[in-house]
């Protein structure tokens, strides 16, 4: 099983994951948070540190894309290769943002078949590079994915990565596997699934209803359990047990690293307590603590709170 890392915007940047593959190096794929091109600019000075191969060293990352403009996309995806050597981007066709829908891209964009069909067929025709897709099942209904297939079935996509939901589910109700199984039997496309794999027992079932597909992507599970992916591959199954002191030693490497490239306590802070919200509850009896992180208005607050919840409370096996 190939474990993939969402793009995760404002938390998996280039800082986190330097952090993260330094104690969790068990990630064949990370898609970066996604680039949005206009007319004037294919990135932004964030997004071009965020890509820069100095800024990623020893992992496999692929930039992706959001836009509904095939020019756009085609300029961005040359400039990625032939500046920064990239050779695969993805396509964010997943993003489920009312305010991202409402000008027709990430999900929003899946309402509009016919035009898909032509910026595919666009992009296709003039980008030399690995093409892959991220997204989800339809705008408002299931029902869409069916021709939404049919429309990817028509391009040699490295990679189709399915999010099992419609854009106005958000992460709502649950992940629809029926319409992930009429991919897994009509794709001409290589599959990734996508979306509620928490635990090591979510990805057994996974395997055990889609032995076929090869490649799963982890978002908000890795935030809670950084060694969600720890053997994957090697045992044929995720969920490594996650040690105390690891944890640590990531959270402080992460801490520093925010310190040192970012400017003044409230943004590093800004950083932390927005990850401590997913991975707090690994630890037992974790919600004093973690309103103590939260309300935590300097460093010297914060380090104390970090500290205590370390030295009183354990790693719990339920997200295990």
């Amino acid at each position: 099983m190939k474990v993939y890392f969402a793009p995760l915007e404002g938390i998996n940047g280039y800082v986190y994951r330097n952090a993260y593959q330094q104690f969790f190096p068990y990630i064949d794929k990370y898609f970066t948070p996604f680039i949005s091109p206009n007319k004037n600019r294919a990135l932004t000075p964030r997004e071009r540190r965020d890509i820069l191969p100095e800024n990623n060293k020893n992992m496999q990352v692929v930039p992706q894309i959001l836009t509904n403009n095939a020019e756009y996309f085609i300029r961005t995806a040359r400039e990625l290769k032939e500046k920064y050597g990239y050779e695969e981007v993805n396509l964010n066709l997943g993003c489920p943002s009312g305010t991202v829908a409402a000008k027709g891209k990430g999900a929003g964009f899946l309402a509009k078949p016919g035009e898909l069909d032509v910026f595919l067929q666009e992009i296709f025709a003039n980008t030399d590079m690995k093409l892959s897709v991220k997204t989800r099942i339809g705008r408002e209904h299931p029902e869409e994915f069916e021709e939404l297939l049919e429309i990817f079935n028509k391009y040699p996509l490295h990679e189709l990565i399915i999010h099992p939901r419609v854009q106005t589910d958000f992460y709502k109700n649950r992940p629809n596997r029926e319409v992930f199984a009429l991919a897994v039997e009509k794709s001409k496309n290589p599959l990734c699934y996508n979306g509620d794999i928490f635990t090591k027992k979510d990805v057994e079932r996974l395997c055990a209803d889609f032995a076929d597909v090869k490649s799963v992507m982890l978002g908000r599970g890795l935030l809670v359990n950084p060694a969600l992916a720890k053997d994957a591959g090697e045992s044929g199954g995720l969920g490594g047990r996650l040690e105390k002191e690891t944890v640590r030693e990531f959270h402080d490497k992460l801490y520093a690293d925010y310190k040192e490239v970012l400017s003044g306590e409230k943004p590093v802070l800004f950083k932390l307590k927005e990850l401590w919200f997913y991975m707090s509850h690994i630890f037992s009896g974790y919600e004093r603590y973690l309103k103590k992180i939260k309300k935590a208005s300097g460093f010297r607050e914060y380090e104390e709170a970090v500290r205590l919840l370390f030295e009183e409370q354990d790693i719990v096996d339920a997200h295990l």
